[in-house]
């Protein structure tokens, strides 16, 4: 008889946890670069180490699948501090639709991005791209415009005072650059794309950004959250052949308010204590610090979240 208990409970046991197991969430991301990359080794560890299947949820650019988030429909989703921040408050490209359910689970890595070029052309400076063949539009992906003003901006020049081609999204727009259609785009400082377009090009050249405190100034009107900070070279990533100013700014795990904090602190807890694995899926994910993910961004943060970074002493609210 008390085997049989035994038994009964154990199946019970076995019942109650197998949910939790295969519980399946998805993470909101892009159809390919960065981000794509970012999210594909979050779910893989969270898959990995955090009881669950987490499954990334490919969409036409981040402003899509904020919402999702925002409306309950999809878990999580990665994207820059600004369009977070924008996503939250209802502004510029989130302007008169906040999300007020987003929350903050990580601060994640710091890209660094500017404007590329290839590694044999004329442009070596912001102002040289006055007349320039420039990428707008970017209906699928329009924090790109956002970045291309910035960047014209640091030289007080507009889009005005370029060419202006018409371009669908981001990864449109390098291959575009490929195939000497316009002749600078933004790219991502260590993004494996961008070694596809140094083969293509014969190398490539990020254009160095003024830093001044008057520009710097400007850009946290522009870009709220980024900086304008040095790049030193690094023989395995092309681009960066001399120290260079590049647009630095955090990229953000966020998760619906919907999400259970159970599932929140064990997807914050597999990425705490799995770096090496974060770090082996891709490069970006080098300047990712696990003291850091609890930083204050001045947006609201998951309560699972906070709740593990409490027990690590690393909530300094």
């Amino acid at each position: 008889m008390n085997f049989i208990k035994v038994v009964a409970l154990a199946g019970i046991a076995v019942l109650a946890a197998g949910p939790i197991a295969a519980q399946t969430v998805g993470i909101g991301t892009t159809k390919t670069g960065a981000t794509s990359q970012v999210t594909a080794a979050i779910a893989s560890v969270a898959s990995k180490f955090g009881g669950m299947q987490m499954r990334p949820a490919p969409m036409a650019g981040t402003q899509k699948y904020i919402p999702a988030v925002n409306n309950g429909s999809l878990e999580f989703g990665a994207a820059n501090i600004m369009q977070t921040a924008w996503a939250v408050k209802g502004q510029v490209l989130s302007k008169g639709h906040p999300n007020p359910n987003i929350k903050i689970v990580s601060t994640l890595m710091v890209f660094r991005v500017g404007p590329l070029v290839g590694k044999k052309t004329k442009f070596q400076a912001v102002t040289d791209l006055k007349g320039a063949r420039t990428p707008t539009g970017f209906k699928a992906s329009p924090l790109f415009n956002e970045l291309i003003n910035a960047s014209l901006a640091t030289k007080s020049m507009t889009v005005a005072d370029t060419k202006s081609v018409p371009i669908s999204a981001l990864v449109p727009s390098w291959k575009a650059l490929m195939a000497g259609k316009i002749d600078f785009a933004i790219g991502a400082y260590g993004s494996g794309f961008m070694k596809r377009i140094a083969q293509k090009l014969g190398g490539i050249r990020f254009i160095s950004l003024d830093n001044s405190a008057a520009v710097q100034a400007r850009i946290g009107k522009l870009l709220p959250g980024a900086t304008i900070r040095t790049v030193k070279p690094n023989p395995k990533i092309p681009g960066v052949e001399v120290p260079t100013n590049l647009f630095h700014f955090d990229y953000m795990l966020f998760a619906g308010k919907h999400v259970s904090n159970d599932v929140v602190y064990r997807v914050t807890k597999a990425m705490y204590e799995n770096k090496k694995a974060l770090v082996a899926a891709t490069p970006m994910w080098r300047s990712f610090s696990p003291k850091k993910m609890s930083k204050d961004q001045g947006l609201a943060f998951h309560p699972g979240a906070a709740k593990f970074y409490k027990e690590k002493g690393t909530w300094n609210r």
